[in-house]
């Protein structure tokens, strides 16, 4: 997973966006970017931890499911990346891979 996936990318500044606690839900992250759910829910289960393919992914997002509703959040690390990504499109550089 690279951090410079246009669609990555706008899935962590969406995320950037919802409170770190309270995370954003699934249909409101998918209606932000005019996509699907399951469109976004596939790129979501790349940017997690889990292991596709005996690759563990970068880690960047936790899925939880809280009664029957899907809530996203950026982890720790998607925070700096996503920090770091929009500091550097403020300035006007290319993303970092």
């Amino acid at each position: 997973m690279r951090a410079d996936d246009p669609f990555s990318v706008a899935i962590l500044a969406e995320l950037a966006t919802a409170p770190s606690v309270g995370g954003m839900s699934l249909p409101r992250l998918a209606k932000r970017l005019d996509l699907g759910a399951s469109v976004v829910m596939r790129q979501l289960s790349l940017m997690g931890d889990a292991q596709l393919g005996r690759r563990a992914g970068p880690g960047w997002v936790r899925v939880v499911q809280t009664e029957d509703r899907w809530v996203v959040h950026l982890t720790d690390e998607g925070r700096k990346v996503a920090e770091r990504l929009l500091a550097d499109d403020e300035d006007g550089k290319e993303p970092p891979v």
